[in-house]
């Protein structure tokens, strides 16, 4: 008998999904504002909403004379990595266009995660991103570094 109690516990905790809780233990959830727009959240759950949800990624704001305005003063990646400016570029299209977008992607980058390992990425005007030492053989992955404070 004993040797079915650990059987019966595994089988529960297979049985069992798992649970995801979207809310951090330190996030005030009393002084949060009401959503305005939830539509795209609710798609995104499955519910059956009024339309399908627009929304705006960060390469479409690229256009817009304030993200011009930030990027004079400010190197690309450094909006990427400083809170503060990302809010403000992922924010921007959404203000301009109030009535016609739902949602915005945060804006980054996908070359923030080789900066991230220890590589360099340069951007280049009128080239665009530049890795001056990419990876090219399996020996170029001890390169690679953890870059993450912590």
């Amino acid at each position: 008998m004993p040797s079915e109690a650990p059987a019966t516990v595994a089988q529960s905790a297979l049985d069992t999904k798992p649970v995801f809780n979207p809310t951090p233990l330190n996030f005030d959830t009393h002084n949060f504002p009401a959503l305005r727009n939830d539509l795209y959240l609710r798609t995104a759950r499955g519910e059956q909403t009024e339309r399908a949800p627009v929304w705006c990624m960060r390469q479409a704001g690229r256009y817009l004379p304030e993200f011009r305005a930030i990027r004079v003063e400010n190197e690309f990646f450094r909006v990427c990595r400083t809170p503060e400016l990302a809010t403000e570029v992922t924010v921007q299209p959404i203000r301009r266009y109030a009535e016609l977008l739902d949602a915005a992607i945060i804006f980054s980058d996908i070359l923030v995660i080789p900066q991230a390992m220890g590589l360099e990425v340069e951007m280049v005007p009128g080239k665009g991103p530049q890795l001056p030492q990419p990876l090219r053989t399996p020996a170029d992955m001890a390169r690679l570094t953890d870059q993450l404070p912590g």
